[in-house]
């Protein structure tokens, strides 16, 4: 009987050309998993596709709503976002990914798992350490690093490669951006992006939405609700998670919200550069911020602004299953009780524009912050305190110059 397989299968000419390799050279009985976390379109005609391509068995496996609800919100409330500008896009959905495969692999009795990740990104490693974490006895295997049995270097090779294995599907050999997407973005790679001194084609590029220069001349007001940190309606309309995003990104996408062009450290150690389009992300992220600020105190929030870096860093380099993630993420829902109100903003030409922010548990006090004097503030409180306050460098200045004239 043969040894089983779970191929990661996207369906791409690279995870096509995988299937007859396996058999090829390990005489794998070869299981396509392709795991849905919002990719659309991209899933149509797979199961053809891969018996055409010599699978066994193909599943489709819809994680929409654990990727929203048990990965993205974690980082939503953790304002997880790695160098600033990347949401994690790509990042949240291959551990999610990677427990699927370890499930089906069980479920199969599989011996291996496969993925199409190439040496020199951050996937093998997101993929790997989920597998390694999960199932540590499955044998892992990755084609792009096995140099002396993948001889296979470019698409006109994987074409010839298929062809020659009586597998003709439509691909073509021209040149298009690498991309990744699922519910929450879409990342563009390759092409003129390779060279950071390029302005991205923006008009050949986009997927999601236009620029903010293409973007309606009206802006457009957006009311959300907020629950103990989690997103429960947009305009008055209760959804689920997933349906929000939907919403959001198809607004954000309509206004030019949530284009970033950014030039990456990876986790190998070299720099990359590519296009991010995470509309609805963004203004998710944003909403939450603008209640953030209005009900969290201000020693909590510095912490949290180090554990949501931390979070983001953890996510990026694939350590989701690991005891530290649990614990930044147990603070970061520690910190979530009070996260509940309604948040109001304007989308116009790529900007979120704030528009008014209430929250039963708002910590804002208007006497205490207007310009009247309130019961709760004396003015003469802050001579005392500036006098504790400053007294380091007031202590330090004096012994400098005591220094200086000896």
């Amino acid at each position: 009987m043969k040894e089983k397989v779970i191929l990661a299968y996207s369906g791409g000419l690279d995870t096509t050309a995988i299937i007859p390799w396996l058999k090829e050279h390990f005489d794998y009985e070869v299981i396509c998993c392709c795991i849905d976390c919002g990719q659309g379109n991209e899933l149509d005609g797979l199961e053809e596709r891969a018996k055409l391509s010599g699978a066994s068995k193909l599943y489709i496996e819809d994680l929409v709503d654990d990727f929203c609800d048990n990965y993205i919100i974690p980082c939503v409330q953790a304002n997880a976002v790695y160098e600033n500008k990347y949401l994690l896009g790509t990042s949240m959905a291959r551990p999610a990914i990677a427990k699927r495969l370890v499930e089906i692999a069980r479920k199969e009795g599989a011996s291996a798992i496969c993925h199409g990740a190439t040496g020199k990104g951050n996937d093998q490693i997101r993929f790997e350490l989920g597998i390694k974490a999960l199932a540590p006895d499955l044998k892992i295997i990755a084609p792009w690093r096995m140099t002396d049995v993948w001889t296979m270097q470019s698409r006109e090779d994987e074409i010839e490669y298929c062809r020659q294995h009586g597998i003709n599907l439509p691909f073509s050999a021209d040149n298009s951006y690498s991309r990744d997407r699922n519910l929450w973005h879409i990342s563009h790679e390759g092409l003129e992006l390779e060279d950071p001194a390029n302005e991205p084609n923006y008009d050949h590029l986009l997927v999601l939405g236009v620029t903010p220069e293409k973007a309606p001349d009206e802006g457009e007001y957006i009311t959300m609700t907020f629950e103990k940190g989690i997103p429960t309606s947009v305009n008055g309309q209760k959804m689920k998670v997933s349906d929000i995003i939907r919403t959001l990104n198809q607004l954000g996408g309509k206004h030019g919200i949530g284009i970033v062009d950014i030039v990456e450290n990876r986790v190998v150690g070299m720099k990359s550069r590519g296009v991010y389009e995470t509309p609805g992300g963004t203004i998710l992220m944003e909403a939450h911020q603008q209640l953030e600020e209005l009900v969290l105190d201000r020693a909590t929030m510095e912490v949290k602004k180090d554990m949501g870096n931390k979070m983001a860093q953890i996510v990026y380099e694939g350590k989701w299953f690991t005891p530290l993630r649990e614990a930044v993420q147990a603070f970061v829902e520690s910190t979530q009780q009070y996260v509940t109100g309604e948040v109001r903003f304007k989308l116009y030409k790529g900007n979120i524009i704030k528009a008014g922010t209430t929250s039963p548990y708002s910590l804002y006090s208007e006497s205490l912050a207007s310009f009247t004097t309130g019961d709760l503030y004396d003015h003469h409180d802050a001579d005392g305190f500036i006098t504790l306050f400053g007294l380091p460098l007031k202590v330090r200045a004096l012994k400098m110059a005591e220094a200086d004239n000896r």
